[in-house]
């Protein structure tokens, strides 16, 4: 995933300063997303949020994949100060968070009507250069269906036959009717684009305002502005877009969150040419975010139940993806597949509450073992349960941190800096190529197959494992 550059005209002046909501877990993986991507510097997070810095416009940041929403920040400080249960001195409070920096407000607020003016005014030259080729095309072949019946019309008059010419004025005019319509609606739509490029012209902005608050506050004050409050930080930001990023408007049935789904993905290293396996893909949520991401790839999804991979179909159709991903009603522990033929493995593993398993996860891990590439990865979501069975089949394993990912993985800093200007960005460490060459010359737990990377996330009421496994060999050797 490379960092696609962007018209320079479209970007903020000297970059702006955003953040992102992402699931428990999710923001190691949001922060290489934005550096990538949106080339993004200043990025640092804390639990639930990332920060960064970038130049890019809204065309690029709807991109984010990994993120839940999107939000322009105006203020990032330390909690405030709730020691006192007064009502009256927590307004105070929040109206100094508001009132001792108002050209952050200014600032915030200037950056987001820009960038919102010129996504308006891309939309206005696109429907600019689209309408009029559209509308020559139907006007030309109005007037020669109107001349088709005048021909006709004279044809008729000169046999006499009067009851069919006045049938035929009728139709002629109803069709001129249909045309007066066609440019009343496309005159109509491009007032629509007119009126939302010229909202720079308008001298009151009016947005929505709301609030959310945890911890000690939110059991004191009930809140009615937007403000991420809690024990640790106060954040206050503007949302960018009113459609949350995680919302696929190409997945049709949703099944694995799509965050989650596009993480198992992106860290499967795709390669242009590979061929990816899902053999248990249920709704084909994880193929979906994968083909939409890295498309010059060989995707196969694999399930038992008809219900589920009809389903799938569905999901592949509306994404238009159905000539993309060829899927097989097989069994996840019978893979019609020659040994070593597969490049890249990704999956949901059942957790056993909606789907039964029915087959041990070892057996199920030895038959993607078989038909995995040497090199090829293995890329698996996991219950705790299914985490720690295989946990207890390793030889040598990983310790997890108190982050629950491996440390074997980039180890990354928290820490809450206040302000723009005092603080210093936030780094991931290069370590992981070394670290992860230390895991591959450990004792494979089972098999071929090594741990890489683990990443603890959350699914909302439960938690699960995000795990990676690299095939060293072949079997037997």
């Amino acid at each position: 995933m490379a960092a696609v550059p962007t018209d320079s005209g479209s970007r903020p002046a000297a970059g702006a300063r955003f953040f992102c909501t992402a699931g428990r877990g999710l923001e190691p993986f949001l922060m290489r997303e934005v550096r990538a991507r949106l080339a993004a510097t200043q990025v640092e997070y804390i639990s639930g949020k990332v920060f960064f810095t970038t130049c890019s416009d809204l065309n690029m940041l709807k991109k984010l994949k990994s993120a839940e929403r999107l939000f322009l920040l105006i203020k990032k400080q330390f909690p405030l100060n709730v020691s006192s249960v007064s009502k009256g001195k927590i307004l105070s409070e929040i109206q100094r968070l508001i009132n001792d920096d108002p050209e952050s407000w200014l600032n915030a607020i200037s950056t987001w009507k820009n960038l919102l003016e010129l996504d308006a005014k891309k939309d206005k030259l696109f429907q600019r250069a689209a309408n009029p080729p559209k509308r020559k095309v139907e006007e030309n072949d109005i007037i020669s269906a109107k001349k088709l019946k005048t021909k006709q019309l004279q044809e008729l008059q000169e046999s006499g036959e009067c009851l069919l010419e006045k049938q035929t004025e009728e139709e002629t005019q109803e069709q001129g009717d249909f045309l007066t319509e066609r440019e009343k609606s496309q005159e109509a739509f491009q007032n629509d684009v007119v009126k939302a490029a010229d909202a720079k012209n308008q001298n009151d902005l009016t947005f929505r305002v709301s609030c959310r608050c945890s911890g000690a506050i939110a059991k004191t004050f009930t809140a009615q502005i937007f403000i991420h409050l809690n024990d640790i930080y106060s954040v206050v930001g503007i949302p960018v877009f009113r459609i949350p990023l995680a919302s696929r408007a190409y997945i049709k049935t949703a099944g694995l969150r799509s965050t989650i789904a596009w993480a198992l993905a992106s860290l499967a290293e795709i390669q242009a040419g590979a061929f990816v396996l899902d053999p248990m893909c249920g709704l084909g949520t994880i193929l979906l975010e994968a083909a939409k991401e890295w498309p010059d790839v060989y995707y196969v999804g694999a399930d038992v139940s008809d219900s589920q991979l009809l389903g799938a179909y569905d999901n592949l159709k509306a994404a238009g993806l159905k000539n993309k991903i060829e899927l097989l009603q097989v069994s996840v522990i019978d893979l019609p597949l020659p040994s070593e033929s597969v490049d890249v493995i990704i999956s949901d593993i059942p957790f056993g509450k909606k789907f039964k398993l029915g087959e041990d996860i070892k057996s199920i891990l030895q038959e993607m073992e078989r038909v995995l590439h040497v090199g090829g990865a293995i890329v698996l979501l996991l219950s705790e349960e299914h985490h720690r069975r295989l946990k207890d089949g390793e030889q040598s394993s990983i310790p997890l941190n108190s982050e629950g990912s491996h440390t074997g993985e980039p180890s990354i800093k928290k820490c809450l800096k206040p302000g723009g200007k005092t603080g210093t960005s936030e780094t991931v460490s290069s370590s992981f190529e070394a670290s992860s060459q230390e895991c591959l010359d450990k004792t494979p737990p089972f098999g071929s197959l090594v741990p890489v990377e683990c990443h603890k996330v959350s699914l909302g009421r439960t938690d699960a494992f995000i795990c990676k496994y690299r095939k060293l060999h072949s079997l037997g050797l």
